[in-house]
């Protein structure tokens, strides 16, 4: 306990912030071997739950600059991921949606997802785990944070970073 705050924890922002890393750092060894990185997760799971949006609205979703989004949908399209359509309500933009390729990669990511969460909670109770999650979220909500959606898509190293030439 730390003597100038009785009754309470040190340190456990610190404890956040380390699990934070592991556990980014553990989803993206899961993503990487399935060919993504955390950003085309990312993106994949918000198309999968927002179809039709507009580049725009996905870079303002994510906090990220346009031209960002733009090389994240450009490589998505070239995997056959993504495609982007042009709205039938103004025809100077396009939407963008998964193809059939891209939903089966978003089945595969919940799996991978599910699996990464239930590995990290192992050492808590079901109980534990509810109450984790309600305590997280309000500090998420404290800090103006959306609980579904990480926007730390500008920091993902690039795509071939580690492997080999």
């Amino acid at each position: 306990m730390d003597s100038a705050t009785p009754g309470r924890p040190k340190r456990t922002a610190f404890l956040l912030s380390q699990l934070g890393a592991v556990a980014s750092s553990r989803f993206a060894e899961r993503t990487r071997a399935i060919g993504l990185t955390p950003s085309d997760a990312g993106v994949i799971r918000l198309l999968g739950r927002s179809p039709g949006l507009s580049q725009r609205s996905l870079a303002d979703r994510l906090g990220a600059v346009p031209s960002r989004v733009v090389s994240l949908i450009d490589s998505l399209q070239e995997r056959g991921l993504v495609e982007r359509m042009r709205s039938s309500t103004d025809r100077r933009n396009y939407e963008l949606h998964l193809t059939e390729a891209g939903k089966r990669v978003l089945r595969e990511l919940r799996g991978i997802a599910e699996q990464h969460e239930m590995e990290l909670l192992a050492p808590l109770t079901d109980e534990q785990i509810t109450q984790l999650g309600e305590l997280l979220a309000q500090l998420a909500n404290g800090q103006g944070l959306d609980r579904d959606l990480h926007r730390d898509v500008a920091r993902d190293v690039p795509r071939d970073a580690g492997r080999p030439a």
